[in-house]
């Protein structure tokens, strides 16, 4: 047994006779923790503890704060760690300058892990405590000499190289002279298949066995096409190769892309599907809108990736916190019932939405305040207020508008909402599945949203 993993044995066995009390133990925790990965202590290291978080109205206490690399946030055991992600969210916000580069939230027995210069919305790892000695690759920018952590949720990475494997397709074609809108629709079309038929959108693996069949002889053109034309019928066929495709309704597939592809850009096809699609964030269409316009056409349009934390920034005091406030202070069900139907009602739009960026990080917060709304609801009142509270219509894609002057950018921007839609409702420990739990009902099923609603984008040529 290396020193590491000893030193990492004898921490787990001491924080497990720990009661988990989170005034009473969390700092002795966190300096043993210190302790094992090589530190004489957390003050020797340099961090302090109970750090003081000046917000706009009040000051709060961060648990752990250790400069530049970590802020660690206790809880007590048992409390479940998502309910304090917007806490410790907002925390990071304000710890400026130098801000921590990993926070981490634990309660003595789970420790998850947040990058959120990279990904926002979900830790790039969960580490239980009796996983730590064989685990703590994942909190290496714990130890001393910090080593660069290694992540089994690196969402960002997934994407990085999935989008590098279907740009190189894009650009071979532009390099041959396909027109570039019927190149960059034919990836799109490409990378929405991809995705998919990794969350049983599509029937699993069917665009792959097409792909590869085009690399044993077939014509990419009439089998990859077909699928593409068969996505966009709502005639569902009942045999065939095709058999069960659901009908895509958002516009993408209305001109289904033909082109048969050469050997090299067939291989860098198979290569992408090897790659887990459904850990994809839907931003990647994003990222390869920009990538497939040339420098002059992005200064043209401005456009450039905004990063989620950055459009944190606009969605929390506009969306966000004016809701959380609204929650908190109902004191009846009535109010609840209201705020619910309210909740309904709000409109969100982006007059230069680009491929959707915005509007599906508002999306996603929506949804959030939706649960907290349902689980107050939940956790005060009985079964039959509960099932009012969620019989209601859900939040809809339709809530959300958006203009740009590029008719391209729309249609990413109705995919990238879309898809975000499908991933809320089928992602384990998703908003939707946990939604239905927290209403005493079974969650979505993988088929439920094969009509996705379209979301209200137009193109505007005229400068808003």
């Amino acid at each position: 047994m290396s020193e590491k993993v000893e030193r990492l044995t004898k921490f787990v066995a001491y924080a497990t006779a720990l009661q988990g009390d989170e005034k009473g133990e969390a700092q002795v925790f966190c300096d043993r923790l210190f302790q094992a990965f090589g530190h004489r202590g957390y003050k020797e290291a340099g961090a302090t503890l109970e750090y003081r978080v000046k917000g706009s109205k009040r000051t709060k206490f961060a648990d752990l704060l250790w400069r530049p690399r970590v802020l660690i946030e206790m809880k007590s055991a048992g409390e479940k760690l998502e309910k304090h992600y917007q806490q410790a969210f907002e925390y990071w916000l304000q710890l400026v300058p130098r801000r921590p580069r990993y926070v981490v939230l634990c309660n003595f027995s789970d420790f998850w892990i947040y990058d959120f210069d990279a990904q926002l919305h979900e830790p790039v790892d969960r580490v239980s405590l009796e996983e730590l000695p064989q685990r703590y690759p994942a909190l290496n920018f714990l130890f001393p000499d910090d080593p660069k952590p290694q992540f089994g949720n690196d969402r960002v990475a997934v994407t990085r190289a999935a989008a590098s494997k279907v740009a190189r397709v894009f650009n071979s074609l532009n390099d041959r002279g396909i027109e570039r809108e019927q190149a960059q629709r034919f990836v799109l079309q490409c990378v929405v298949a991809l995705f998919s038929e990794d969350i049983d959108l599509l029937p699993r693996g069917l665009f792959t066995s097409l792909v590869q069949d085009s690399v044993s002889g077939a014509d990419s053109a009439e089998l990859i096409g077909g699928l593409f034309k068969q996505m966009n019928s709502d005639a569902p066929r009942t045999t065939g190769r095709y058999k069960d495709v659901p009908y895509f309704n958002g516009g993408l597939y209305e001109v289904p892309a033909r082109i048969t592809l050469e050997p090299k850009e067939l291989d860098w096809l198979v290569d992408a599907t090897t790659e887990n699609w459904s850990k994809v964030e839907p931003g990647i269409f994003g990222t390869l809108f920009q990538a497939s316009m040339d420098r002059r056409a992005r200064h043209t349009h401005g456009a450039h990736y905004t990063h989620e934390a950055e459009i944190q920034r606009a969605v929390l005091p506009t969306i966000v916190r004016p809701w959380q406030r609204k929650i908190k202070e109902a004191k009846t069900l009535k109010e609840l019932l209201a705020l619910r139907r309210a909740l309904l009602d709000f409109r969100v739009l982006d007059p230069a939405c680009g491929s959707g960026n915005f509007l599906y990080l508002a999306y996603r917060e929506l949804k959030r305040l939706e649960l907290s709304l349902v689980a107050k609801v939940h956790d005060e009142y009985g079964y039959k207020s509960r099932r009012k509270a969620v019989t209601l219509t859900g939040i809809s894609a339709k809530q959300f508008f958006g203009f740009d002057v590029v008719p391209f950018a729309v249609e990413l921007a109705k995919v990238t909402l879309m898809l975000g839609k499908k991933l809320a409702c089928t992602a384990p420990g998703s908003l939707d599945t946990s939604l239905t739990y927290a209403a005493g009902r079974r969650p979505c099923s993988s088929r439920a949203a094969v009509g996705l609603r379209k979301p209200n984008f137009s193109t505007s040529h005229s400068a808003l």
